[in-house]
């Protein structure tokens, strides 16, 4: 008797702590809905403003000395987490040939509620992609997107990624990415990304050659 009304409390206990905590995340969720509308529009779009000089109008991306990433309909939680990771050193900028943590230096001034609406207003933007990737290898990697490589471990990218490249939650959007971009980011992850989803991407960026990685790469590169 006592036990069953020990399990009886427990389980109303639990359920308790289960509504607080859906409840606290609701309100963490709409705390940072009204932070982030609480920026300026000015502010905001000096912000904006800035980050388009490096990646490019509408936030495509751009390719010059060096490959640099799209924003443009970008998952606003996986944004969040990369500027996490650039000023707490998981990540820097080693897109480049001379490897600079410049983004530690944009992102470390920010105020959550700022990252917030810059990445709300770079999720809600969705220009064409720049493409440039040879079409040649577009079919290989829809194929390998579409349903990975199973004798190297290799799952399917849009089970985490969205069958359309468009991302989810803390997996970022691939569709209209640069190609060059994604290229190196997979060619050097363990180089290069220590921060959250790593130790899941890290064994599939090693599975794939590097012809498989330019098919991969080409195919996300063109989807819109």
């Amino acid at each position: 008797m006592a036990t069953a009304m020990s399990k009886t409390r427990t389980h109303r206990l639990l359920a308790g702590l289960g509504l607080s905590a859906a409840v606290l995340v609701g309100l963490s969720a709409v705390a940072a809905a009204q932070d982030a509308s609480a920026v300026s529009p000015q502010a905001l779009k000096a912000k904006l403003d800035y980050c388009e000089v490096c990646h490019g109008i509408s936030g495509r991306g751009f390719v010059g000395y060096y490959p640099i990433p799209r924003l443009a309909g970008q998952q606003v939680e996986y944004f969040e987490n990369q500027l996490k990771g650039f000023v707490e050193h998981k990540r820097a900028n080693v897109a480049s040939p001379t490897p600079t943590n410049v983004m530690f230096q944009v992102g470390h001034v920010l105020s959550p509620a700022m990252i917030r609406a810059i990445a709300t207003s770079f999720h809600d933007l969705n220009p064409k992609p720049l493409g440039g990737a040879s079409k040649d290898k577009v079919g290989d990697g829809k194929k390998i997107y579409d349903n990975g490589i199973e004798s190297a471990n290799v799952p399917a990218c849009g089970s985490c990624h969205g069958t359309k490249g468009e991302g989810n939650g803390p997996f970022p959007r691939l569709a209209g990415q640069l190609y060059p971009y994604v290229v190196r980011q997979l060619m050097n992850w363990s180089h290069e990304r220590q921060e959250e989803n790593s130790d899941v991407m890290a064994p599939i960026a090693h599975g794939l050659s590097e012809s498989q990685i330019e098919a991969v790469a080409a195919y996300v590169s063109q989807l819109e």
